[in-house]
């Protein structure tokens, strides 16, 4: 079981921020440097200051140093008020996939953070050393959470979520509605009823807790709480999470496309020739061979359904030129990566780097560790975008990775290729932080 508690959680002061919309912000990973400082412009007690310092030409040591002298400046200033009993914060987010609205429900609270080797906690990706590193300086110097990570957990029953709605029923209005920079809704609940909370944590006290996103901030937490133990020090050891049912229909999970930046040699035919010992090669034909946008949209929907039969990739090589991959023999996975469960074989990502990117592009570990070989795209648009601009030679469409894919390789005890989850929407960071010395 995963060891869960309530938190009194720090929230921005409306009477001294005012529009709370505007002091958020997407959690640090995925914001750019245009995004960052349209942040910073935005309003003075941005989350952007603690979340992610910009000041250049330092050593990294003074931008967290920084962002906790400004953490005990706003506390002193009252920028942020602490609620008096601890709670658990029903989170419910609204948004639009494919001009789709969709609703996806959770709720924040505190976890220990311990090693995986407990069973507790379940990882699903690779984590970058240098990564951790920088957030490890950030909870070192302000010894706070800023933004949860996201966790999910199993239960078919749906208890959890049954107590959470009825709990913001009977409260009425939430006490957090704010519409953000990508007109997503984010409503937050504070539930500080003893009874609900016990609940809630006897619901979940046997079930794991799988990480979504935020492995990162979790092994960081990790290695912290083990700092401060060594150190005499308790009370380190509970980082703040966001939980939600893997049932719930707005858990929904991006799929991440490849753009080859470089290939040493590379013969678009020889290229195509070697993909049809495995792949059965399909060039996208439409009625209107001259609308990109048209063929793009054709491409991603036979994926779609092809993919529920087989794994399915697309291809974009220029010039308005887009190829349907369809695997003609499962078995050609087989001799990828044996160390690895026949679930991590199986999934989508693995055999696009196990058939295709390695072998025949010549892409390995070694290459997707440097700059320069592959990048990534979530919009389907940007690949085409990337090789028409001649910033990519081609790009290699995915269907997105089910989350029951996910489980069932975190179960194998594997973690997947980095990029093969993108869970939207992202929690944004500042709607409740967490002060580990409280």
């Amino acid at each position: 079981m995963a060891n869960i508690k309530p938190l009194r959680g720090l929230r921005f002061n409306p009477e001294k921020v005012g529009d709370l919309a505007k002091v958020v912000s997407p959690p640090y990973d995925v914001i750019s440097r245009e995004t960052m400082e349209n942040l910073y412009k935005n309003h003075t007690n941005s989350i952007i200051n603690l979340e992610l310092g910009r000041q250049s030409g330092t050593p990294d040591d003074a931008i967290y140093r920084h962002a906790a002298d400004i953490f005990q400046q706003w506390l002193a200033e009252n920028i942020f008020i602490k609620d008096e009993k601890p709670a658990f914060y029903y989170y419910v987010q609204d948004f639009i996939v494919n001009e789709v609205p969709r609703t996806r429900r959770g709720f924040l609270c505190t976890m220990k953070a311990e090693g995986y080797q407990t069973g507790n906690v379940i990882p699903h990706e690779q984590t970058l050393p240098w990564h951790k590193s920088q957030r490890l300086k950030l909870l070192q110097y302000t010894r706070a959470n800023f933004s949860p990570i996201f966790g999910v957990y199993h239960q078919e029953s749906r208890r959890v979520e049954e107590i959470l709605a009825n709990a913001a029923a009977e409260k009425g209005e939430p006490n957090i509605d704010i519409i953000d920079c990508l007109n997503e809704r984010h409503r937050i609940w504070v539930i500080d009823n003893e009874v609900v909370i016990n609940e809630i944590i006897k619901s979940l006290a046997n079930l794991p807790i799988y990480i979504a996103d935020g492995h990162h901030r979790y092994e960081t937490a990790s290695t912290f709480a083990e700092e401060a133990l060594q150190q005499g020090k308790t009370g380190c050891d509970y980082l703040l999470v966001s939980l939600s049912n893997c049932y719930d229909e707005g858990l929904y999970i991006l799929p991440t496309h490849r753009i080859i930046e470089k290939c040493d040699n590379f013969s678009l035919d020889t290229f195509v020739n070697q993909l049809e010992k495995d792949f059965t090669v399909s060039p996208i034909q439409t009625g209107n061979t001259g609308n990109k946008e048209e063929n793009l949209n054709t491409l991603i929907l036979q994926m779609e359904e092809k993919g529920k039969q087989q794994p399915t990739f697309g291809l974009y090589s220029g010039e308005n030129q887009f190829y349907l991959l369809q695997l003609k023999n499962p078995d050609a996975i087989n001799h990828y990566a044996p160390e690895h469960s026949t679930e991590w074989r199986k999934l989508d990502i693995s055999i696009l780097h196990g058939l295709i990117i390695e072998p025949l592009l010549h892409i390995g570990p070694d290459q997707l560790a440097t700059e320069g070989y592959v990048s990534y795209a979530r919009n389907n648009f940007e690949p085409v975008e990337a090789v028409d601009k001649g910033q990519g030679i081609l790009a290699l469409f995915v269907n997105m990775t089910q989350i029951q894919q996910m489980i069932d390789v975190a179960n194998s005890g594997n973690k997947m290729p980095q990029k093969s989850t993108f869970f939207y929407p992202k929690l944004l960071s500042g709607l409740v932080i967490h002060q580990l010395d409280d």
